[in-house]
């Protein structure tokens, strides 16, 4: 399946789960949509925070087309899952936003750690949250981002367990796809990051660790749904965590050789 063909697939309403493996070979990318008065403050948040942020693509106001990431897309149905920030709080999680598209939304298209999983799996490394058939562990850190405007807040990071040498090779793997966040931001104790119980993740499924393996975070996408319940905005939409849009790029055009 391209990229094209799964939010084709998602578009009819025949796929509402999480993208984890979806596509397999393209970039899948977070996505955050806020009214274009507070645009070019997010704008400079990505630019202050490229490890939660990466940013692969901005629309135009109003425009529900991103052709800096896909060709046809239509960023209002070709996300299996959306959430719906208002007054700084979740609201509502949805399945097609068309309803309440505005003219004045501008959307961010941001890198996703699930590109630099494809190459962890292509080198023989095992997933567990994927061999599990759960989502990605995601948790709030003590790690402050760098703010901007109204934009800021706690580092989210995703976990995945490795053992031994397997960890040092994800180390190595992932940091050649800076823009799916590049190399972890931590390794083991997740105390030390202000993580108290690795069985209650903040969002996405929890994923057991074994005495023989690390836990290894990485920079998360989700970073920008905790800026914007510290921004306090009265409307903006996000995809919900695990349920990516998949893009027209490949995995191989964003690593570094």
């Amino acid at each position: 399946m391209t990229g094209r063909e799964a939010r084709a697939h998602i578009r009819s309403g025949g796929f509402a789960g999480p993208t984890t493996g979806m596509a397999a070979g393209f970039v899948q990318a977070n996505l955050v949509i806020v009214p274009e008065r507070f645009a070019l403050d997010f704008l400079r948040f990505c630019q202050l925070n490229p490890k939660p942020c990466p940013l692969l693509g901005v629309g135009e106001p109003g425009d529900p087309a991103l052709p800096a990431v896909g060709e046809g897309i239509d960023i209002r149905t070709d996300v299996p899952r959306y959430r719906v920030f208002r007054d700084g709080a979740f609201g509502e999680t949805v399945e097609d936003v068309s309803a309440i598209w505005r003219d004045d939304l501008v959307t961010f298209a941001l890198g996703c750690s699930f590109s630099f999983e494809h190459a962890l799996v292509d080198y023989g490394l095992r997933l567990k949250h994927s061999a599990l058939d759960r989502n990605v562990a995601m948790y709030r850190t003590s790690i402050k981002t760098v703010p901007s405007g109204p934009f800021g807040g706690p580092l989210v990071v995703s976990m995945r367990p490795f053992r031994g040498g397997d960890a040092v090779r994800a180390v190595q793997i992932s940091t050649r796809y800076p823009m799916a966040h590049g190399a972890p931001v931590h390794l083991g104790a997740p105390q030390a990051i202000g993580i108290a119980d690795l069985a209650r993740p903040d969002f996405g499924d929890a994923v057991p660790v074994e005495d023989d393996e690390v836990p290894v975070f990485w920079a998360c996408g989700v970073t920008p749904q905790a800026a914007l319940e510290r921004a306090g905005l009265a409307f903006a939409i996000v995809h919900d965590p695990g349920h990516m849009l998949v893009t027209d790029i490949r995995n191989e055009d964003i690593a570094l050789l």
